[in-house]
């Protein structure tokens, strides 16, 4: 106990006054190396480790005392990530088949200080580390023994960040191996595997066509339907991750992908629903529009609804489902109009109920004489945000479609009650649903009619392009009303391109961001019109982000001739202008499956 109360002391010392202590610290850390290595007392351990957590803080200080010791240090952190008996006996660690056992309301966490340790100095290293931990790698994952085997996995998994650049070349190897310890025989490993793969699924994800990229895809949607929970956690949040990471490239794979997360929601428990509920929002917001396809919406709006209708308004794990909803709404567009009643009608009547309740608990504190901080704490103010939020989602996946679900209801009422709400968040929310019921069909109509009165429309821009342009540099602007924005600047190009072309540089980037991600499609292909004919205007407006517009064209499938004649034209002239050399070094930076379309499609 004493040692312990010693270790905490020393880290607090190392927190506040680390220049006093600085000619002690090379001892202090000796001493805490000793303590970290302490198994016959893990409390003391695991509070040394929290030493060098701290210690982290300060980069430059840290660097220069551990570095005589990192030789000594790495085996010891490592050694501390192992699983002791106590652990795989309290995690059930040797329980293989527990899918349908009920959830405890805790589970024991098994990620400990020394994993977190390793990531920061990994950090502060940087690819030095890899001198000392790569021979420490070789050995612990290729033991016999799964226990070290698995503290190797979590090593590497925990220095992904901070040496990614020195682990680059191992990868080509390393992948391989992860991927086949997903089948490993213990589900702490195939667990922890999981983890490890969505800290290096960003390099899979650079050459989709690969053997690696099919083979992770595959064998994660395996472990998402394992027989034991843990692993089916840690699968779900890793292929989220690999959602992210590979978008559109999964396009092919969606029936796969579909069939394994709808099977998903017959058996998983309730904690494993949650991350189940983010897996399937975050592959809504990376193909968008692509699982509109009539037979992937039947299947995934299915068990969606079927939560949906099981929930009581009050259940918390509403929460996780109407966010899940959102993205799949925007996601879905028009093709979500069959099930947007339901959930329309759901919300407001949340919405409603739930500011019955305020209202209650507010005449009810008034007569007792109770705070205004305990009438907040009385109502749930979560359900109001949500309900909102997800309100604001379905107006801009449905646009004009909307409007008659908004006269049908007393929403407008509301809207205006929640704008007052003492809760910030509320009265945000509100007035973000607000603004989206006006400005998304503000921002699509002016593209609409662009199209209609062609240059007339150039009296109108130097009002109508300043508003236009700060909508389109919104940080996390709703991801409709970025696109409905970005196509209504390219419409102006068709007509207006010289008086919109001196301000491609305000909003080429945002704009690119923004409809790479929108399948082929005419609205698309009008905005794209325009932008040629404004970058023909004023090439110089987009040369600071031209690698931004060459992975926008390339998210073209099937271009049309006009346009894919446009787009060769632009590519060849800034070709020709920066130089044969100049543009043979520009390439070269482009990731591979970029610069492979590009040299297909427009002979580069």
């Amino acid at each position: 106990e004493v040692q312990k109360q010693l270790c905490r002391a020393l880290t607090l010392l190392l927190e506040s006054f680390i220049e006093k202590i600085a000619p002690q610290l090379p001892n202090i850390a000796e001493f805490m190396l000793l303590r970290t290595d302490d198994t016959n007392n893990e409390e003391t351990a695991l509070e040394a480790c929290e030493f060098w957590l701290a210690f982290a803080e300060s980069p430059q200080i840290c660097k220069e005392v551990l570095a005589p010791i990192l030789g000594k240090l790495l085996p010891v952190l490592i050694k501390c990530m192992r699983y002791s008996e106590t652990d795989i006996i309290l995690l059930k660690g040797d329980v293989e088949d527990d899918a349908n056992v009920p959830d405890r309301i805790e589970d024991i966490k098994p990620r400990k200080c020394a994993a977190a340790s390793l990531d920061v100095l990994s950090g502060v290293f940087s690819d030095d580390f890899l001198v000392y931990l790569l021979p420490i790698l070789k050995d612990t994952l290729f033991s016999e023994h799964w226990e070290i085997k698995e503290s190797g996995i979590l090593a590497l998994g925990a220095v992904a960040e901070g040496c990614m650049n020195g682990m680059t070349p191992h990868l080509p190897n390393l992948i391989p191996y992860l991927i086949n310890s997903l089948q490993h025989t213990r589900a702490l490993v195939r667990s922890i595997t999981c983890w490890t793969l969505s800290r290096y699924c960003h390099y899979v994800v650079q050459q989709p066509q690969g053997p690696m990229f099919n083979q992770l895809l595959k064998e994660l949607l395996a472990r998402i339907l394992d027989r034991n929970k843990r692993v089916q956690e840690a699968a779900c949040s890793a292929f989220a991750t690999f959602e992210e990471e590979a978008s559109h490239e999964l396009v092919p794979y969606l029936a796969e992908i579909l069939g394994t997360l709808v099977e998903a929601f017959k058996r998983y428990q309730a904690k494993n629903l949650l991350i189940l509920y983010d897996a399937v929002g975050t592959l809504a917001d990376s193909v968008g529009a692509n699982l509109a396809d009539p037979p992937f919406v039947d299947m995934l709006m299915q068990p969606l609804m079927a939560k949906w209708s099981i929930l009581k308004d009050d259940d918390k794990e509403l929460f996780p489902l109407l966010e899940c909803i959102s993205s799949v709404a925007t996601a879905l567009h028009c093709s979500f109009l069959p099930y947007a009643e339901p959930v329309f009608q759901r919300c407001v009547h949340i919405i409603s109920n739930t500011l019955q309740q305020s209202q209650a608990a507010a005449a009810a504190a008034t007569s007792s004489g109770s705070t205004q901080q305990a009438l907040n704490d009385q109502t749930d103010k979560d359900f109001l945000i949500v309900a909102l939020d997800l309100l604001s989602e379905l107006t801009e996946a449905l646009r004009d479609y909307i409007e008659p679900l908004v006269d049908q209801s007393n929403l407008n009422q509301l809207i205006y009650i929640c704008s007052q709400d003492s809760t910030n968040e509320v009265r945000q929310s509100s007035f973000a649903l607000l603004g989206d019921l006006s400005k998304a069909y503000a921002i699509w109509a002016l593209g609409e009619i662009s199209l209609n009165i062609g240059d007339q429309m150039r009296q109108y821009v130097p009002i109508i392009l300043p508003q236009l342009i700060i909508v389109m540099n919104r940080d996390k602007g709703p991801k409709t009303l970025l696109e409905n924005t970005a196509i209504t600047l390219g419409r102006f190009g068709l007509s207006c391109s010289s008086d919109v072309s001196p301000f491609l540089f305000d909003f080429i980037r945002p704009w690119c961001l923004a409809l790479r991600n929108v399948r082929d499609n005419d609205e698309k292909e009008s905005a794209f019109r325009g932008l040629c004919l404004m970058i023909n205007c004023n090439p110089q407006g987009v040369a600071n982000c031209f690698i931004f517009l060459c992975d926008a064209i390339a998210s073209w499938q099937t271009p049309s001739d006009e346009l894919r004649f446009m787009f060769g034209r632009i590519l060849s002239a800034f070709k020709q202008q920066v130089g044969h050399e100049n543009w043979n070094n520009f390439v070269a930076q482009f990731p591979p499956a970029l610069k492979q379309k590009l040299g297909t499609q427009y002979q580069l």
